[in-house]
């Protein structure tokens, strides 16, 4: 490529960079303005993708792990001809454009990820690597080649920083994902000053360890980046790390090399002389060459989509099979809807967490995209598909994944796998290690990603292992996260519900949270079906038009519910149960069914839940009932903690009565 045009290019990127950030008055130019070459090869140079195709199955995909640096990516989207326009440039980090402050994958188009929260990225391009590898090897042939991509993922020293891109790097060089080059912006500063304050490892040593091919190069340097990603690519068994010496703020002048650069704008007078040396004539210019050139790239890009497509439709005609397993994976849902899968007989006692283990090898033939494993804790969440192939260096065909016990990287794994698409990715563990991935659960449901986590040994029934391994407040902490959807079945028959829900929506994470302890299959003959929670909550046992009492439960308190009721009917009150497995569904039903199944006239209300109260108040009210976990568990077998806590029927039937004689004094 023509040495001035690539200069001009990058000078762009700088320039549109200091314009949007200085109208905005807030964001980052370290990045835009050290990283500027970086972007430049890539778009120009490097990757195959296609700005009218932007969700091309087989295009490479770029990760802006360091996604504060998002004028970067816009710049370089804008010149490369996605839909993002000068008048987006110009509406950097203003309410309602498509140029927020950090890049977000549903806003757009173009933005592989959401990315902000440092280190994340990098766990997204493993995942996205690890799909990769794992399509290519189901759904290549000898004749045709289908999935053959790259991922690389833009990195900063914060990413390298946070503890989530170790344990992803860790994972990534134990699989030997060859695919994947991660380029180190090796800037040397953070917000605070200069990395040497807090910062003194050698990172590529440490990637070297983990099993990375690494180089180091001159990040201004386009042809020693063209030359390290060829390179990069011959290391076939191994994922590559490219160390790219930058200087943050290129071209700001005074501003050089400054970590006041990082998160600052530039004033105007500064910003005035910087275009000057930039040869760049008045704010938010791109210089007719450029569109000229990225026009014409376009055309190739174009022609390449074309040449796939062709391939596409050659391999389909004649791997049909195939064919319908890869549009279903591209889907990555299943109506399962009135099917039944596994035939659990009522009074019979089993943990949630083992009807899982039922349910998802009854429909792991149906369901061929549905992919995961562990964070070192298979065999207690029940997450290996029988006779399943585990996945390995090489060997990426298997549907078994170990991810060790690295659960913080577990959920970026997971972000990359379901936005790559084509894999529904899931992956267990305790609940209350979901504290460790909490940042990545918070992405997905930002970026609509749809992961499913299998999170068992839900409360204090854990047992002995004691408080640090019994979850309290984790349930609600999970329910507030805006789309996710968070399922508490009460037994074997709402666990296949549950799944059945999972695998029937695309458009958000889904988070099933399962007991250790066996739980009594409910009678269903003289209770209601189980098919009522696909409505997030149903009346189980009914009490009437006009009940006296409701008592709402999830999980294993369910069957606490219906005994407290039992026992109430004997004193004449006329009790309704409600099983809420999914306040987010319930509450997504309309109007007129939730009012049929908590009446607003009926105030008196019981929540009872070994958890926190916080999620139950919307539904008992301020004069209602929660009958919840307020403090930390303890250690001890789980039929004495039960007694303690005060959940078993004697005491919790105690709790109500006490709590209707002030109602009805009222």
């Amino acid at each position: 490529m023509d040495k001035t045009l690539l200069a001009t290019i990058a000078n762009t990127i700088r320039g549109l960079s200091m314009d949007a950030v200085g109208q905005a008055k807030s964001g980052h130019l370290g990045l835009p303005l050290g990283g500027a070459e970086i972007a430049t090869t890539l778009y120009a140079q490097i990757l195959k993708h296609n700005p009218q195709a932007p969700d091309w199955p087989d295009r490479d995909r770029f990760i802006l792990s360091a996604g504060h640096g998002s004028m970067l990516l816009y710049a370089i989207l804008h010149m490369s001809g996605y839909p993002i326009t000068l008048e987006d440039i110009r509406n950097f980090r203003q309410l309602g454009s498509r140029t927020p402050g950090h890049p977000e994958n549903t806003l757009t188009p173009g933005v592989e990820v959401t990315t902000g929260p440092l280190g994340q990225g990098v766990g997204n391009a493993v995942g996205m690597a690890l799909a990769e590898a794992m399509l290519a090897a189901r759904f290549n042939t000898e004749k045709h080649t289908v999935v053959d991509h790259q991922t690389i993922a833009l990195a900063g020293d914060g990413c390298m920083m946070e503890g989530v891109s170790a344990e992803a790097a860790s994972l990534a060089g134990h699989l030997g994902l060859g695919k994947l080059t991660v380029i180190y912006d090796d800037n040397r500063i953070t917000i605070d000053g200069p990395t040497q304050i807090s910062f003194s490892e050698d990172v590529a040593r440490r990637f070297e360890s983990y099993g990375w091919h690494i180089q180091r190069i001159d990040g201004h340097d386009g042809a020693a980046l063209t030359t390290a990603l060829a390179n990069a690519r011959t290391a076939s068994d191994k994922p590559s790390l490219i160390v790219a010496r930058t200087i943050p703020g290129k071209g700001g002048l005074q501003y050089e090399g400054s970590h006041k650069i990082h998160g600052n704008p530039m004033n105007e007078e500064d910003t005035v002389k910087a275009r000057g040396a930039l040869d760049i004539p008045e704010p938010f210019h791109v210089p007719e060459a450029v569109y000229t050139f990225f026009e014409e790239k376009r055309q190739e890009w174009a022609a390449e989509y074309s040449r796939w497509q062709a391939t596409y439709a050659a391999w389909k005609s004649e791997n049909p099979k195939r064919a319908a397993a890869w549009e279903a994976g591209q889907h990555g849902t299943l109506d399962l809807t009135g099917e039944t899968l596994v035939s659990f007989e009522p009074g019979e006692t089993i943990a949630t967490r083992a009807a899982f283990g039922k349910v998802l090898n009854a429909l792991a033939e149906r369901a061929p995209f549905l992919i995961g494993g562990s964070a070192d804790l298979a065999g207690s969440n029940n997450t290996t598909i029988e006779g399943a192939d585990t996945v390995e260096a090489g060997a990426y065909g298997g549907r078994t994944l170990h991810f060790g016990v690295r659960e913080h990287a577990m959920g970026a794994i997971l972000n990359g796998m379901s936005l790559h698409g084509g894999i529904r990715p899931y992956g267990g563990t305790f609940l209350v290690f979901s504290d460790y991935m909490r940042p990545a659960i918070r992405l997905a449901a930002l970026s609509h990603a749809a992961p499913i986590y299998v999170f068992t040994h839900d409360s204090f029934y854990v047992g002995e292992d004691g408080p640090t391994h019994q979850p309290v407040e984790h349930v609600a902490s999970l329910r507030a996260i805006p789309n996710l959807t968070v399922l508490r079945p009460a037994d074997g028959p709402e666990t296949e519900e549950a799944v059945k829900l999972a695998l029937g929506q695309a458009d958000g994470p889904v988070a099933l949270i399962l007991t250790r302890q066996k739980l009594t299959n409910l009678d269903r003959s003289t209770l209601a079906p189980a098919a009522g929670a696909q409505r997030g909550g149903y009346v189980l046992t009914d009490g009437g038009p006009e009940p006296d009492l409701i008592l709402l439960a999830a999980g294993s308190e369910v069957e606490l519910a219906v005994q407290a009721a039992t026992h109430l009917e004997r004193s004449g009150r006329k009790v309704r149960v409600v099983s809420l497995p999914s306040h987010e569904i319930f509450l997504a039903q309309d109007a007129a069914y939730r009012d049929t199944v908590l009446p607003p006239k009926v105030r008196k209300r019981v929540s009872i839940e070994v958890g926190s109260d916080l999620s139950w108040r919307r539904f008992v009210g301020l004069d209602g009932l929660c009958i919840c976990m307020d403090r930390f568990g303890a250690s001890a077998p789980a039929a004495n903690l039960a007694e303690h806590f005060g959940f078993v029927p004697e005491k919790v039937v105690e709790r109500i009565e006490a709590y209707l004689a002030t109602q009805d004094a009222g």
